[in-house]
């Protein structure tokens, strides 16, 4: 059908001036780096998240000027599906592409043709990794000595700016790698293999490879900076695979890496991190939306292969949200309720909102990505009954029933953690009881350099990883930290005066935080121990002029005693 043929040819263009248009923001990253534009780097991750939607809107509004989709026939679908992918055979983003294609398709139908048959529910193939290897990677010699490996490398990767002192990180780049292995691991090394491109994000870049022995590999990452004078320096080598799955970690910001064969790209990273799935990887790199298709391809599979059932998830039930999960699967499903209790003075829309906030907001690894789905499809026989009623209670709205599917017609997915409240009720080892109270401090303390107050800092909206990291994942009370006012609780010699004092409806006072953040009295203590300054309204009113001034602070993802430049015994704080 010629004119099928012609609107994939349309729809592949669109894709295509997206992909082009994504490669430049994320090509000029180096830039950024070189030049310390950092409020102009978290603009690019905004501009790259938000303009693939108006990708989408351009090429569905190219459809609409050339047919009417509500009077195509089924048929027309079908071949426009086949012409497609024709184009995708030899494409070097094909997974991306249909990607795309199933955007188009969902924004013409409202999210109601989630059908093979319509749009890539399955992918075209499955991706054989090998072929296209040699576009990402590049392979470094070890026969000479270790520096020699490290000058090589340095010749390959260059930048715009100098290098602070070579010498110096050559030298702690040896010594780091000797330190790491043993001779014996030293001299069997045959190969290293690292990503031909850079990792940004943050005030950081990342050179990102394996070593190859005979019997195993093991990740080799190069951790890059830059001072005050624009020089560049190695900050640490990481070849500890929990450092690079936290540099990798779901509460950060996608990374700015540039390629031109991403299904390559991240079959290489699979080898490094076997237990991060597909869909992670792809949603670290800023391809955030091809993410959710894989995530739902692995959930249809994940479905498939089990027994269990739906269940209302553990911990608190929320106010604003209904939460439940399937305890097989690593993630919880999150429907915004119908109803808020009469303490939550929002909207349904404000809450979608914050969500949207958080997506293109620097998370600097303490709040979750969230993925937002429409009309996501369940089998209605797998849900608890309890949970069943629950939702039918509190979200009538968001569900439709159709034979044994149970469609949610909006609700957000979110990686599973343990709720930190219950954490703390079971855990009885002192040393991990503070540890963990001393995260949530330097959560809220990060969270809040980020220019986000979290709002609700009930323990409860916390979340504990299995690396011991406390991370937020309650968004519909955050705002700006300049929409709120820190003060002292006001003080009157009239006992009886309390209700005559001025309280507007943006003060908050942090003394009353030692209250309700965590409730039993040790681990108030602990909390008070250990980031006091949080009940102060002085702590606050100094984040917020940092936040004014529009600085952007470093968060190391890896452990700072990583770092070539570590000093121990330096007091750890919310600028780490």
């Amino acid at each position: 059908m010629q004119r099928a043929k012609k609107i994939a040819y349309q729809i592949m263009s669109g894709f295509e001036k997206n992909y082009r248009w994504y490669s430049r923001i994320t090509r000029g990253a180096q830039e950024r780096f070189e030049k310390r534009l950092w409020t102009e780097s978290q603009q690019a991750n905004r501009d790259r998240i938000n303009h693939y939607d108006q990708s989408v809107s351009d090429v569905v509004t190219e459809l609409y000027n050339a047919l009417n989709p509500a009077q195509e026939p089924t048929q027309f679908w079908h071949a426009l599906k086949h012409e497609f992918s024709q184009l995708l055979a030899t494409h070097p983003q094909f997974e991306l592409a249909e990607t795309f294609y199933n955007s188009v398709i969902c924004r013409i139908f409202q999210h109601g043709k989630i059908d093979d048959s319509m749009m890539y529910v399955n992918s075209t193939r499955c991706y054989l990794p090998g072929p296209d290897r040699l576009h990402v990677i590049n392979a470094f010699d070890t026969t000479g000595t270790v520096r020699h490996m490290f000058e090589e490398i340095f010749t390959v990767y260059r930048f715009n700016t100098p290098l602070a002192d070579l010498p110096r990180d050559l030298g702690n780049l040896d010594h780091g790698l000797r330190q790491l292995l043993t001779p014996e691991q030293l001299t069997s090394v045959h190969t290293v293999e690292m990503l031909k491109p850079v990792f940004y994000r943050g005030k950081a870049a990342y050179l990102i490879g394996r070593i190859c022995m005979p019997d195993e590999t093991i990740p080799f990452v190069i951790a890059l900076r830059i001072n005050r004078f624009h020089e560049i320096f190695v900050d640490a080598l990481l070849t500890d695979r929990k450092d690079l799955s936290i540099i990798f970690g779901f509460a950060r910001s996608y990374f700015m890496a540039d390629t031109q064969h991403p299904a390559e790209l991240v079959a290489f990273l699979q080898e490094l991190l076997p237990n991060k799935k597909q869909f992670e990887l792809y949603m670290s790199l800023g391809f955030y939306k091809h993410g959710k298709t894989e995530f739902y391809r692995n959930y249809i599979a994940h479905v498939a292969a089990s027994t269990d059932n739906f269940e209302l998830a553990p911990g608190i039930k929320g106010l604003v949200m209904a939460v439940f999960h399937l305890p097989s699967y690593g993630v919880v499903f999150k429907v915004i309720k119908d109803e808020f209790a009469e303490s939550k003075k929002i909207t349904r829309e404000y809450v979608k909102d914050r969500y949207r906030l958080v997506k293109t907001s620097d998370r600097v690894g303490r709040m979750a990505d969230t993925h937002e789905y429409m009309n996501f499809s369940f089998p209605l026989d797998r849900f608890d009954p309890a949970l069943l009623e629950y939702l039918q209670e509190t979200c009538a709205s968001s569900i439709e029933i159709k034979g044994n599917e149970l469609i949610l017609n909006h609700l957000y997915i979110e990686r599973r953690m343990i709720p930190l409240n219950l954490y703390l009720r079971d855990e009885t080892d002192e040393t991990k009881i503070r540890h963990a109270i001393d995260e949530l401090g330097l959560c809220i303390k990060q969270i809040a350099l980020t220019n986000i107050f979290p709002g609700d800092m009930l323990h409860k909206n916390f979340g504990i990883t299995k690396h011991g990291r406390v991370i937020f994942y309650d968004y519909d009370e955050i705002c700006y930290m300049n929409e709120r006012n820190f003060r002292a609780i006001p003080q009157s010699d009239d006992p009886f005066a309390v209700d005559t004092l001025s309280v507007g409806p943006n003060d908050v006072f942090p003394e009353q935080f030692e209250h309700f953040i965590v409730g039993k009295k040790h681990l108030k203590d602990c909390l008070k121990e250990l980031h006091g300054d949080l009940m102060t309204p002085e702590y606050w009113k100094q984040l917020q002029a940092v936040c004014q001034e529009g600085k952007t602070l470093n968060f190391t993802p890896y452990n700072p005693s990583k770092s070539f430049f570590y000093e121990p015994g330096k007091k750890k704080n919310a600028y780490l």
